[in-house]
């Protein structure tokens, strides 16, 4: 067995560091001394004029970002938010989203980072959940204005009592609760507010298994591990350029976007909306050496006719996951662009898992999710919770190390219960095997998710939303083979009245109207006279997956 990382035995619940091992971790290298903007501050001073951020039609240097995060940190603390406020980013991936992100750490403020296509219902269950003082958004947001926005919370009974209003230039518009503006700021200190690598700075949702979508605390420390391993494994420097197509609030886009920019010390781009065709233009124009896109993204790019017309030589690692990565499409990008394509293994509550490297071979990269990441004590599970590690699985993973960083999900003791194994571990929600070198291949699903565009979705979430329809009397959400997006959502619905009728049309706008987000709607709706019971009483879902060809066909 390879010793970069360690296999471990029963300890005791919900572990966390000791002083001795945080220590240990800051000189290892995994975590960082100083905070992220404190290294912001150290890139304004060293290349003032050399961009940082791309994207959304603005552009930041360096010195323009570091200004923007002191402009906007002291509209926050002048507005009076109390150092370890909650603060909704409802923002576009792009230059101002990572302002903001860094004003938030410099005024000692919690991000609660909300993805931009969240829909009301998520919206206002994340702002209550994280009892959000202030709501930043743009002006518009998707043809809404934020005065509208705040009024959509307020009939939700949120908390939140100020609105940030951020226009296409950074410039951001403070209002009260009741709309009054408050009045422009006199320069504020900012000194001891700021927050630390190790201290909760940012709360992200996940879709999780059941019902509406919880936050995952996290520190920065987290991400610096991350980025060390990335930085082993793909050789990342200064010269990189990055491009990140992956949301801001979420692991992949915090590290590819928010961290390995300034750790390095490089320019990163985002793109408006992503377009196939856009994205590889980009390439092509900024001369990016490191994408980072979901699964979905790079197949799409793949079928783009101007995969083979443009020149995509800068690019030499594209990053990519969230769902399973093919391994012919992705020897089939590696042919055509000379880049190579490489994985992390992971989660937004436990960081990195396992990771494929440069130095992997062929055959291992592009069959497995890589080796155990360095620091990572890794046990496995059976179905009854006991300790199956040195089998090598299948079971389920659960690891504990420099990335366990956080204490797990904010203000949710009984998901945090169900997130820990016996030993301490954070669990991930696959099954696994692991090899003697330390290998990790993903042989099962232990969550009841669908995985559509790199997106979780709760299967639970979904039936609970459709089930609330006043013709639906049973519902089964289950996923359907796409091959682009990996997975669809189909829902298999009986009827109250089964001389009743249901189409997915009524279905979806039945669900816009209840505020529900777009990527929870179902694809597919199958009617079925009677739902196929275990005999527990429960819908009986083995076989209406292995059923689903044959209903889709006579739906």
């Amino acid at each position: 067995m390879s010793d970069h990382y360690a296999m471990t035995g029963p300890a005791s619940r919900s572990w966390s560091p000791s002083d001795e091992e945080r220590r240990r971790y800051v000189e290892q290298g995994w975590w960082s001394s100083v905070a992220l903007g404190e290294l912001v501050r150290q890139r304004a001073a060293a290349m003032s004029d050399r961009i940082a951020y791309i994207g959304g039609g603005a552009q930041l240097s360096w010195a323009q970002y570091d200004a923007a995060g002191d402009r906007l940190a002291g509209q926050f603390v002048a507005a009076g938010l109390a150092p370890g406020s909650p603060v909704a980013v409802y923002l576009p991936d792009g230059p101002w989203l990572h302002a903001v992100y860094l004003a938030c750490e410099r005024a000692g403020l919690v991000i609660v980072g909300i993805p931009e296509r969240a829909g009301d219902r998520e919206l206002a269950h994340l702002v209550a959940r994280t009892e959000a003082a202030m709501l930043i958004c743009m002006a518009v947001h998707r043809g809404r204005t934020a005065a509208q926005l705040a009024d959509t919370l307020a009939a939700a009974g949120s908390s939140v009592r100020l609105v940030g209003e951020l226009d296409a230039d950074g410039a951001l518009l403070v209002r009260s609760h009741d709309g009054t503006t408050l009045p422009a700021a006199e320069p504020v200190s900012l000194d001891g507010r700021a927050v630390g690598p190790g201290d909760l700075w940012l709360l992200n949702s996940t879709s999780g298994t059941t019902g509406l979508p919880k936050c995952v605390r996290q520190t920065q420390n987290r991400w610096f591990y991350l980025l060390r391993i990335a930085e082993r494994a793909s050789r990342l420097s200064g010269a990189d350029v990055f491009m990140s197509l992956v949301p801001g609030p979420f692991g992949f886009g915090l590290w590819s976007a928010h961290f390995a920019p300034v750790v390095f010390g490089a320019p990163c781009l985002h793109l408006d909306r992503f377009h196939a065709d856009t994205a590889l233009r980009a390439v092509a124009e900024h001369r990016v050496s490191v994408l980072a896109c979901v699964t979905t993204q790079f197949q799409l790019m793949l079928s783009s006719p101007l995969i083979d017309e443009l020149d995509l030589s800068s690019l030499r690692v594209l990053y990519t996951g969230g769902e399973a990565v093919p391994a012919e499409r992705a020897r089939e990008w590696e042919r055509r662009t000379g880049s190579t394509v490489l994985q992390f293994y992971g989660s937004n509550e436990i960081g990195p898992f396992s990771c494929t490297a440069l130095t992997d071979s062929d055959e291992l990269r592009l069959s497995t999710v890589g080796r155990i990441v360095d620091g990572l004590e890794v046990t496995i599970y059976d179905e009854d919770g006991r300790d199956i590690t040195a089998t090598g699985g299948p079971g389920q993973p659960g690891g504990r190390g420099p990335g366990l960083v956080g204490g797990g999900y904010w203000n949710d003791d009984e998901a945090n219960a169900a997130l820990y194994g016996a030993d301490g571990s954070l669990l991930m929600p696959d099954l696994v095997t692991i090899d003697e070198a330390g290998y990790v291949r993903i042989v099962g699903r232990k969550s009841d998710i669908i995985i559509r565009g790199g997106k979780n979705i709760s299967a639970a979430s979904v039936e609970a939303d459709v089930a609330s329809h006043p013709a639906v009397d049973m519902v089964a959400a289950l996923p359907v083979h796409d091959a682009v997006f990996g997975e669809r959502v189909c829902a298999v619905v009986s009827l109250r009245d089964r001389s009743g009728t249901l189409t997915l049309p009524d279905l979806v706008e039945f669900l816009t109207a209840r505020g529900v987000s777009k990527e929870y709607f179902p694809e597919y709706l199958v009617i079925v006279d009677e739902m196929p019971q275990s005999m527990g009483a429960k819908i009986a879902k083995s076989e209406l997956k292995a059923r689903l060809t044959e209903l889709l066909a006579r739906s």
